[in-house]
């Protein structure tokens, strides 16, 4: 075996590898960036739907007017009216029966 051998690249790479399984310190580094990683491509995710919906908001020119609550006002007015659909119907079923 000479000394080429044991300084080869492999062997570097199989040293490290080894090092880098077997310390906790590593090992801690490694895992905190793959949670930072997945969380960053959530949060990606997140933004490209958000401005997703609201390019699709925009072409079909539906007006988003915010309240205090974070909701649209065209969707509050769709909840409330599909509500008072239930309420009236609610109201004659109770009276005829």
């Amino acid at each position: 075996m000479a000394l080429d051998d044991l300084i080869s690249t492999e062997t570097a790479v199989v040293a490290a590898a080894t090092a880098a399984v077997f310390s906790p310190r590593t090992r801690d580094t490694v895992r905190r960036g793959a949670v930072l990683g997945v969380a960053g491509a959530l949060k990606v995710g997140d933004v490209v739907a958000g401005a997703a919906r609201g390019a699709t908001r925009g072409v079909r020119g539906e007006e988003q007017v915010p309240t205090p609550n974070g909701d649209s006002s065209s969707a509050r007015s769709r909840r409330t009216s599909g509500s008072s659909r239930r309420t009236s119907k609610s109201a004659s079923t109770a009276e005829t029966g």
